[in-house]
């Protein structure tokens, strides 16, 4: 069975496979954005977006316990298998929205554990990419991830609107379905076979497994400990932002649905531009260091602009900023995986992604709270017109609209400070370091399953 399911696929390996898996998970969920508030709602009627941080929450801690773990276990045994896994289980909860929408939520949250989709398609683009080529692909998945939010979220409202929230769901599960056949017939292994055990009884040690073992390497490694406090600065004023900015454009700034789908669908689109063709011109103009600090710099505009902005063409235009500012992931990533061995790429990518994950859980919670703090509700899903979503609007809010995105702001900040200190060279470093695994491999090449062959983390990298 192993051996049929490494070994199956359709060509050789391509970035092409891995967007295509990228592209029909997220337009999965992307199609349940309107009927997800509408359950929400009705399943939490009190606190219904500090139930959403809790739920998020759960979900994001877990994702950062388990990501060291399947990076690891990609690295030694294949990506296309975790793959598999990742997705089966990250698009399980979608049927369940109307079978049982509190074992939806309940899915939703322990389904965290698989959702990691990200570390082992980037660890996947890795593998068949050479390095100056691997910033352009990390910008191409991203810039399909941002694809499936152009058309998803519309399309789910238009069929909601027309046929009802069943016809939705199902659609996102034959979607779902759909995609996991993909990555079971069409996916081509990516690991070269030399880098797997001859069996699948390799063993995997507890250091690997255990997340807190990566973050205490982190900690002995200054530069991709820079580089793990800058993603958890910038990306968790992101996931918060994500997770309550339709709420906060319908309630707030009084946005239709239509709207919010046509917000959603513009910036997308930019996104995609900058993604694919800025980030490639950036990388290669002024540098990968350089690229992210511009996308921190134009992060913090955006969040900005959003914290003290309240009329609606003010969110399209930090909107546009915030479309230049989604280059920072991938280059992120491109700036790690060069830094690390080729058969330690799931593995950091792991990392990565597990804070990206804790990031998903403490971002909404701490959004959640602020709103609170500030008396902004965002619990209601009224009608614009019969509602008011401030108390008083000539108390403090008048002059902040939304304090949240100023905190965010304030977090990016921090994160482009750090990332002022980390290294854009480390050749010197990367040589040492890949001498050293070519004589591991020589010297170790029959035993490549063994626990001793396998670092969980980067290994002498000054990234």
């Amino acid at each position: 069975m192993s051996k049929l399911l490494f070994w199956q696929g359709i060509g050789r390996p391509s970035v092409y496979h891995a967007v295509i898996v990228i592209f029909l998970e997220f337009f999965a969920w992307g199609l349940l954005t309107t009927p997800m508030l509408t359950v929400l709602h009705k399943t939490f009627p009190q606190h219904t977006f500090l139930m959403n941080g809790l739920i998020q929450g759960v979900k994001g801690f877990l994702s950062f316990m388990s990501a060291p773990l399947i990076g690891a276990l990609s690295d030694v045994w294949g990506r296309k298998y975790f793959l598999l896994i990742t997705v089966f289980f990250t698009c399980v909860p979608i049927p369940l929205m109307k079978i049982s929408p509190w074992w939806y939520f309940a899915m939703i949250s322990v389904s965290g554990i698989f959702a990691v989709t990200f570390s082992v398609i980037f660890a996947y683009v890795a593998d068949i990419t050479q390095e100056h080529e691997r910033s352009t692909a990390y910008g191409l998945v991203s810039a399909t991830f941002a694809a499936s939010l152009v058309t998803s979220p519309a399309i789910g409202a238009h069929l909601s609107n027309l046929y009802g929230d069943n016809l939705v769901v199902l659609v996102a599960t034959v979607v779902a379905v759909v995609d996991i056949c993909f990555i079971l017939l069409a996916v081509p292994e990516s690991l070269p076979e030399k880098m797997r055990p001859p069996s699948w009884g390799a063993l995997i040690s507890w250091e690997q497994a255990d997340p807190f073992a990566s973050l205490r390497k982190v900690g002995k490694d200054s530069t991709i400990l820079l580089t793990c406090i800058t993603v958890f600065l910038s990306y968790l004023p992101e996931a918060g932002q994500y997770s309550s900015f339709f709420l906060y454009l319908r309630q707030v700034v009084k946005f239709e649905y239509a709207s919010i789908a046509t917000f959603i669908a513009v910036i997308g689109i930019l996104s995609i531009v900058a993604q694919t063709v800025f980030l490639s011109i950036l990388m290669r103009s002024i540098g990968n260091k350089n690229t992210v600090l511009l996308g921190l710099g134009f992060q913090m505009f955006q969040l900005a602009w959003y914290g003290f902005g309240s009329q609606p063409w003010m969110m399209w235009a930090a909107g546009a900023v915030a479309a230049m500012s989604s280059i920072t992931f991938p280059a992120i990533s491109a700036l790690v995986s060069r830094n690390a061995d080729s058969d330690q790429q799931g593995v950091v990518q792991g990392i990565i992604t597990g804070i990206r994950g804790l990031c998903n859980g403490l971002g909404p919670a701490i959004y959640g709270f602020i709103f609170f703090l500030f008396h902004v509700e965002l619990n209601e899903l009224a009608p614009v017109e019969d509602k008011t979503a401030r108390q008083d609007p000539s108390d403090e809010n008048a002059v902040i609209p939304g304090p949240p995105f100023l905190f965010g702001a304030c977090a990016v900040l921090l994160a482009f400070l750090v990332a002022l200190f980390i290294p854009e060279h480390s050749k010197a470093a990367n040589t040492r370091k890949h001498s050293n695994s070519i004589n591991s491999i020589q010297s170790n090449s029959p035993d490549r399953g063994s626990d001793e062959d396998i670092e969980p983390l980067l290994q002498d990298s000054s990234v």
